[in-house]
């Protein structure tokens, strides 16, 4: 009896030895790593980062003065009379004599009138700034998805390691069942069910560790497939909950949404900016004004040198760029139509991201307040009970399968508040450490 106690130990002993060399060889990660990885590797947000790139290089654009222009001419050119005997004062007036040709040197520069460039330039700063708060948005986006990913591989590692706990269990109940058989303490029918139920368990851990590597994949398509991504293993650790507001009421909750999210600011960047687009629409009426300025040599004139200067304005007589004005106008009303769908979505974020919080959060904490220890508590006892002979093998069977359903339910509750509590980070706008790391400067 000594000799198969000590055998039933040393080989559950060897079981949590063999475990835990396969699980050194894994790396363990946080979140925050998971997160450093992504975002070193994640090719949307990098391409999110040019689209502020390329709105600064569109405000430079914007910004610009227009070039002068620079002119020169010559006249008069001929083989045979350049000019001789030009009467032009500052000539040789010898018919023998060459005054050489005509020169003309101009200077000419484009004016704008009428606010067109400022405007331009508001309108490119709006830009700007819309561009940076859709990068922090897919900051704010892609942040959950990974973080929706790696909760739901520590899901599936925690139903593993519980699988692996019932498992070793039932190996040493089926060991010392063997005991009891011999001894004739239970009936064979009976030692045969808790048998089968150790196979189930098997199955049931087999199934467990096929939904890790499962998971470990879907994390690795995230992170882009990083070397050893399917030996990635999630720590234990969970959101520190802090005060974004839980308690606030939804109305004011959604005041502070509405002033946090960045697809939001982002939207009414771009009404704003759409607005100076359609004040400069209306605004190419007013026609610019070239003005040019310059030097002339002319022999053929009464002054050899003489200077010049005038000016060019067109006249929008038969078009008065009312197609602009009309398509600017259709833009602004288009982008305040999307203002306002987004802060109706961002109001529904916030109320749904609440409830499921608090929903979440009261589940836990039923489990915490009593459901977890009153189902390890049946288990022992019936487990005790079914040793003495107390109790029949189909309620020590139930009372193993409640206690497994229990702790199942327990780990999904844990991870539905993990990630409800992120989703209300997410739904609120609210900045956190680790997004903060990727955040563009302002230029």
């Amino acid at each position: 009896m000594m000799n198969q106690l000590v055998k039933v130990t040393i080989t559950v002993l060897l079981g949590f030895m063999f475990t835990f060399c396969a699980d050194a060889q894994n790396q363990a990660l946080s979140v925050d790593d998971v997160l450093v990885i992504f975002y070193q590797r994640n090719l949307d947000l990098i391409a999110a980062r040019y689209n502020v790139d390329q709105s600064v290089a569109e405000a430079v654009v914007a910004a610009a003065i227009p070039n002068p222009s620079v002119s020169f001419q010559l006249g008069e050119l001929s083989s045979t009379n350049l000019n001789k005997g030009s009467s032009a004062t500052g000539c040789n007036h010898n018919s023998s004599v060459s005054c050489g040709p005509s020169q003309y040197y101009s200077f000419s520069q484009l004016i704008e009138v009428a606010g067109k460039r400022g405007l331009r330039v508001q309108s490119s700063d709006f830009a700007i700034q819309a561009a940076e708060s859709d990068f922090r948005d897919a900051v704010r986006i892609f942040t959950n998805v990974v973080r929706t990913a790696y909760y739901q591989l520590l899901q599936m590692q925690k139903n593993l390691w519980l699988a692996q706990e019932i498992v070793d269990h039932y190996q040493v109940v089926t060991e010392a069942n063997s005991l009891r058989l011999k001894s004739g303490d239970i009936s064979e029918s009976d030692f045969l069910r808790v048998k089968m139920e150790g196979v189930r368990a098997q199955s049931d851990l087999d199934s467990a560790q096929s939904a890790v590597t499962m998971a470990q994949a879907d994390l690795a398509v995230i992170l882009r497939w990083p070397e050893r991504s399917l030996q990635f293993e999630a720590k234990e650790q969970w959101p520190e909950i802090k005060d974004m507001g839980q308690q606030l009421t939804p109305d004011e909750l959604i005041n502070k949404a509405l002033s946090l999210r960045p697809d939001l600011q982002a939207d009414k960047l771009r009404a704003e900016q759409a607005d100076k687009q359609l004040e400069l629409a209306k605004r190419l009426k007013y026609p610019d004004v070239t003005v040019t300025g310059g030097y002339a040599k002319d022999p053929s004139n009464n002054a050899l040198d003489s200077g010049f200067v005038g000016f060019s304005v067109p006249l929008p007589i038969f078009y008065q760029y009312k197609g602009e004005e009309d398509k600017a106008s259709v833009n602004l009303s288009q982008s305040r139509v999307t203002a306002e769908q987004t802060e109706l979505a961002v109001k529904n974020d916030v109320i749904s991201a609440l409830a499921t919080w608090s929903r979440a959060d009261k589940i836990v904490q039923r489990f915490k307040d009593g459901l977890l220890n009153d189902a390890l508590s049946v288990r022992n006892s019936s487990e005790l009970a079914y040793s003495k002979g107390a109790t029949s093998v189909l309620d020590f069977i139930e009372a193993q399968r409640s206690y497994k359903n229990v702790m199942r339910d327990y780990y999904a509750a844990e991870i539905n508040r993990a990630t409800a509590y992120y989703n209300l980070e997410k739904a609120l706008g609210v900045d956190n450490s680790t997004s903060k790391d990727f955040k563009i400067i302002k230029h």
